[in-house]
């Protein structure tokens, strides 16, 4: 059986893992979903300096404190980068690291860097903006893909803005990451935003896995998800 260290996107809170979580514990799975500091539950924690070393180190202090191994690593969409900095400061821990629709960035990339420019520049004026020169106001479900209203109601009471600032900090890697096996799971019924790193990470020799749903897959499409984060942590 595995350990599954699931993280959760701008926006979100460990609780966005409430869907599949259960179906990985229900096969026997050890299961843990963080929230990462200044998002959901912990937006009390919010300010302009919370940035992706202060995310990556969320995530690494869960692994010392819990002594975890094996992990199987799961980053959504933001997430790709904190998972690469965690893979990289504990390789000895991470089994397989997965990202999920998420960005594969390397030494010196920043999330910002690695959106597509029109998308790049929409979030960038979006934080200048509504979001006070530091956060990413929460975006609308339905250009994620979310079309269901039962998932809309269930998701945009949970959502809190996200600091910018983990878009704009650029990774700061060792190398230690590449000795990680790492695999990239793209959802393919929305806009695509992560088409390109999914083409990066075929590029780098991993194995990568299509979902037909949209960007929020944890939500809307949770059995399929399940089932190819469990193919994954076996292979």
């Amino acid at each position: 059986m595995s350990t599954f260290v699931l993280v959760h996107g701008a926006w979100h809170g460990g609780w966005c893992w409430g869907r599949v979580a259960p179906l990985l514990r229900a096969a026997g799975h050890e299961v843990h979903t963080p929230t990462l500091t200044g998002l959901s539950e912990r937006a009390h924690l919010l300010s302009p300096l919370v940035g992706l070393d202060t995310h990556v180190e969320d995530v690494v202090r869960l692994l010392d404190t819990l002594q975890l191994t094996d992990v199987v690593l799961v980053g959504h969409s933001y997430a790709g980068q904190v998972i690469t900095g965690v893979a990289d400061r504990r390789p000895a821990a991470i089994a397989r690291r997965v990202h999920l629709d998420a960005f594969v960035g390397a030494d010196g990339e920043a999330a910002r860097d690695l959106l597509p420019e029109t998308v790049a520049h929409h979030w960038a004026e979006s934080a200048a903006g509504p979001g006070f020169g530091w956060l990413v106001p929460v975006r609308s479900l339905s250009v994620l893909g979310v079309t269901e209203q039962a998932d809309v109601d269930w998701l945009t009471p949970r959502l809190t803005p996200h600091p910018w600032k983990t878009y704009t900090d650029p990774l700061r890697l060792t190398g230690a990451a590449h000795g990680v096996p790492a695999a990239f799971v793209e959802c393919v019924s929305w806009m695509r935003v992560f088409q390109g790193q999914a083409e990066r990470a075929r590029r780098l020799g991993w194995p990568v896995r299509e979902l037909d749903t949209g960007h929020e897959a944890m939500v809307t499409a949770p059995e399929a998800l399940a089932h190819v984060l469990m193919e994954l942590a076996g292979g």
